[in-house]
């Protein structure tokens, strides 16, 4: 359901795929961090072929997307990082700003059209709703996720198995969509 439907909500897709087995003891799904396991090993099995260069492609984009937003020290994060994004994956890029004001008025005045939403986060116990643009890419769509600067320092859990979030900053990017060797 994932790697097909792009389903991207972990809860929506264990719950959805246990009313269709008829499973109604939710201690038999499996874990985050066994669905993304699961998902990467989909992708060696269909998708070997076009998997390494629809990556490549969404890396790249991220890539071209942070370098534009430099100032407000963007991070990639989440399926496109870690490499499990499928056909209808999302990039989640980082944020790190003193006002939401200052990156609502970078996107408008450089002319990027954006949808405002919200998403919640988790940071040890405490739970956050944080503000989102998102933005129609080449690729797919790309959510900005925006976060107090001092935010860096302390990443959110993920959702995978509670773990502080991956992030990588421009230059890991680069170095990531370089060692690739394909075109973009």
């Amino acid at each position: 359901m994932m790697a097909e439907e792009g389903a991207q909500d972990y809860a929506y897709a264990k719950r959805k795929a246990a009313r269709q087995l008829g499973a109604s003891d939710d201690r038999c799904l499996p874990t985050n961090a066994e669905i993304e396991q699961e998902l990467k090993l989909h992708h060696e099995i269909y998708r070997s072929a076009e998997q390494p260069h629809h990556l490549h492609q969404l890396r790249s984009e991220a890539l071209a997307v942070m370098r534009r937003l430099k100032q407000f020290n963007p991070h990639l994060a989440g399926a496109v990082l870690d490499g499990t994004a499928g056909r209808y994956a999302e990039t989640e890029i980082h944020l790190f700003a003193d006002s939401l004001k200052d990156v609502e008025l970078f996107l408008l005045n450089a002319n990027i059209p954006y949808q405002m939403e919200e998403r919640p986060w988790r940071f040890g116990h405490e739970r956050r709703r944080l503000p989102v643009f998102a933005l129609q890419g080449e690729h797919g769509t790309v959510r900005l996720c925006v976060f107090e600067t001092d935010d860096l320092r302390s990443a959110p859990r993920n959702a995978s198995g509670g773990s502080m979030l991956a992030r990588a900053a421009i230059q890991t990017v680069a170095t990531m969509v370089e060692e690739t060797g394909l075109p973009t």
